[in-house]
C-alpha cells in the first residue's frame, strides 16, 4: 500500500533524526496520538526511508512480561538490522535492563533507530520499565547516536511517562501524530466540493486506514454502501478494534461511551441511557474523558461562568461508529447492510448538523488571526442553559475562561440547498439577547449552502471552514 500525505510529519522526524546524526548524540521521542490515527504506519516510513540500521518492537496487549521479552529477542535477531542482532539468537532474558543492554551492544558505530511501539502496554505489565529507560538512556543511550521512539496510543499514560517526577521527565521530546485534517482529506479522497469533504471527515475522522480504502472521486453514499456490505471492512472493523483495545475490561467505561454515541449529551441523560449510578457514570466519566480522551465535555462560552457540561464522543469516526454503525452490527452480519444503510440515510441529516459543530468551531479559531471579520476573537464556542433555552451553536469571546468580551454570536446551517433565511436571522437576533454579555455582539452564519449577508455581519461557506486547514 502506497505511502500518501504526512510530509510535515516526516519532516518532524526527520529533524530530530538530523540532529542525532549532527551530534553524534542520543535522542529520545514519545511519539504519541490516537489509535489509528497512523502513528506506527508513519514511523515505519520514516525508518525505512532513513536506511538506517533499526530495530522496530511492538507490545502485545494480551502479553506477559516474559512472553514480552521472549518476542523482543526473537524480533531483533529476525527481523531488525542491527549489525550485532545475531548475538540475541538463542538468548533467553529475563528482564528488560538485560534485554536493553543487549540492544546497546547490538548498536552500530554510526546512527541507528530503535523503535518501542505500543509502550503503554509495555510499561503497564512492568511498571519499572521507564525507571530502566531511564537508568539505560542516561548512562549509556544517549551518549551514542541512536534515536530511541516510543509510541502509544493511550494519552494520558505517554504523557504520564514523560511527566514530572517520573524517570524519563525532561528527556523525551514529544511529538503528536493527528488523524489527517479535513484539508488531507480532501485531497486524497478528491471529493467534489468543500461540503462533500467535511461529510468525509465526519464519517472517517481523518483515519488513513479509513481514508486508504476510498476509492478516489467516490461519493460518500456509494462508499458508505460499499463499506456496510462487509462486515471486514475498515469503516466496520476498525471501530471494533479501538474500542477493544481500549477498553479489555471496562464495562462501564463502554456503556456510557455507548450512550453518548447514542445522543444522550447530559450526565443525566446519560444515566438514565446507561442505567448506571451517578457515582458510577462519574468515574466512567473521568475515565473517558482524562484518561482515553475519547470524550469531551464542552461548557458555555459567554460572559457568565458556566458548568452545565455537555458531553460528545471527541473522535468524529467513533461518534459515527457508536450512532450508526455498532447498533447495526448484527444486521451487516446476517448479510442484511440494507438496514444499516437506511438508518444512516434516516438519520444522517440530524446526526450531520450536530457533529459538524465541533469541526466549525475549530475552523473559526484557525481562521481568527488572519480574518478581519472574526477580529478579537480567541475562542469560539457554544451557549445553552440547563433547558437548551435558547442552545446558540456558535459563540466567539476574547479568551475562556474568564471572559471579557463576546465578540459575536453565530448559527450553523448546514442542510443542503437550505440557505440561510430571514427566520433564522430572526431566531439569531432573539438568541443574542439571551447570551451574558453579546448585547452587541457581531452576528455571524456558517452555511453549507450560502446564503445572503443580510442582517449579518458575517457569512462563513463551507468552503471557509475547509480553508482553515489550507
Amino acid at each position: 500500500m502506497p505511502f500518501i500525505g504526512r510530509r510535515q510529519d516526516l519532516a518532524r522526524l526527520q529533524g530530530h533524526l538530523d540532529a542525532v546524526v549532527a551530534d553524534g548524540r542520543g535522542r529520545l521521542l514519545s511519539v504519541r496520538g490516537r489509535r489509528q490515527a497512523g502513528k506506527s504506519r508513519l514511523v515505519t516510513e520514516f525508518v525505512e526511508r532513513s536506511g538506517l540500521p533499526h530495530l522496530f518492537f511492538t507490545g502485545s496487549r494480551q502479553a506477559s512480561v516474559r512472553q514480552d521479552l521472549q518476542r523482543f529477542v526473537a524480533d531483533v535477531a529476525r527481523e531488525s538490522t542491527l549489525p550485532g542482532a545475531g548475538a540475541f539468537s538463542g538468548v533467553t532474558v529475563s528482564d528488560w535492563e538485560t534485554a536493553l543492554r543487549l540492544v546497546v551492544s547490538a548498536l552500530p558505530g554510526g546512527p541507528a533507530i530503535v523503535v518501542l511501539d505500543e509502550a503503554p502496554w509495555l510499561v503497564e505489565r512492568d511498571p519499572g520499565l521507564d525507571g530502566t529507560l531511564q537508568k539505560l538512556w542516561d548512562t549509556l543511550l544517549e551518549h551514542l547516536p541512536v534515536l530511541l521512539i516510543l509510541i502509544g496510543s493511550d494519552l494520558a499514560m505517554m504523557e504520564a511517562l514523560t511527566a514530572h517526577q517520573r524517570p524519563l521527565f525532561g528527556r523525551a521530546k514529544e511529538v503528536v501524530v493527528d488523524p489527517f485534517h479535513v484539508a488531507d482529506t480532501a485531497a486524497m479522497t478528491g471529493t467534489a466540493s468543500a461540503a462533500d469533504a467535511i461529510d468525509v471527515q465526519l464519517v472517517t475522522g481523518g483515519y488513513p486506514r479509513l481514508l486508504m480504502e476510498w476509492k478516489r472521486g467516490e461519493t460518500l453514499a456509494a462508499f458508505l454502501r460499499r463499506q456496510l456490505a462487509d462486515e471486514a471492512s475498515g469503516l466496520v472493523a476498525v471501530g471494533e478494534r479501538v474500542l477493544a483495545a481500549e477498553f479489555p475490561a471496562q464495562v462501564q467505561a463502554r456503556l456510557v461511551l455507548s450512550a453518548i454515541g447514542s445522543g444522550e449529551r447530559t450526565f443525566t441523560g446519560i444515566g438514565a441511557r446507561s442505567g448506571m449510578r451517578a457515582m458510577s457514570v462519574s468515574r466512567s466519566l473521568r475515565t473517558l474523558r482524562d484518561r482515553k480522551r475519547v470524550v469531551a465535555g464542552d461548557v458555555p462560552v459567554s460572559a457568565r461562568r458556566s458548568d452545565e457540561t455537555r458531553y460528545r464522543v471527541a473522535d468524529p469516526y467513533l461518534r459515527f461508529w457508536l450512532r450508526f454503525i455498532e447498533p447495526s452490527l448484527p444486521d451487516i452480519g446476517r448479510g442484511r447492510p440494507d438496514l444499516a444503510i437506511s438508518e444512516v440515510e434516516r438519520g444522517w441529516a440530524a446526526y450531520r448538523g450536530r457533529a459538524v459543530e465541533p469541526l466549525v468551531r475549530e475552523a473559526l479559531e484557525r481562521l481568527a488571526p488572519a480574518d478581519d471579520r472574526l477580529a478579537g476573537v480567541g475562542r469560539v464556542g457554544g451557549y445553552w442553559t440547563r433547558t437548551n433555552n435558547p442552545e446558540v451553536d456558535l459563540v466567539g469571546v476574547d479568551r475562556h475562561p474568564r471572559t471579557r468580551a463576546v465578540r459575536f454570536v453565530g448559527s450553523i446551517k448546514w442542510k443542503e440547498r437550505s440557505p440561510f433565511s430571514r427566520s433564522d436571522l430572526s431566531r439569531l437576533l432573539t438568541h443574542r439577547a439571551q447570551v451574558p454579555g453579546a448585547e452587541d455582539a457581531r452576528l455571524t452564519a456558517v452555511s453549507r449552502s450560502g446564503g445572503s449577508a443580510d442582517g449579518l455581519d458575517a457569512v462563513f461557506s463551507a468552503d471557509d471552514v475547509l480553508g482553515a486547514w489550507r
